[in-house]
């Protein structure tokens, strides 16, 4: 039996570039962590604009669950570079298609 498929999610913010990275060390010398779309615009809903969960979801057409579960992982990769020096790299899953 196949997982259910991935719900679309609506995306507003765009992408401030490729990666963010420390300063000074090549991009091939760091570790990267792989941001997806979904997971920056959970933090930008919730973070930076002060959204709740419940109305992040509703903006991008998930649950409140859903949204807890994508900001719960975001926010972790995100300490991970920040604190370890590594790099963010941005994904986003419709450019691949």
């Amino acid at each position: 039996m196949s997982p259910r498929p991935k719900k679309t999610r609506n995306c507003q913010g765009r992408f401030c570039g490729r990666a963010f990275k420390p300063t000074g060390t090549p991009l091939t010398e760091l570790d990267q962590i792989e941001l997806h779309r979904d997971e920056l615009e959970a933090l930008r809903l919730c973070d930076r604009e002060g959204m709740t969960q419940e109305e992040a979801g509703q903006s991008m057409g998930v649950s409140r669950g859903t949204i807890q579960r994508i900001i719960t992982v975001a926010r972790k990769k995100t300490a991970t570079a920040l604190t370890a020096g590594h790099a963010l790299i941005f994904v986003d899953e419709e450019e691949k298609e």
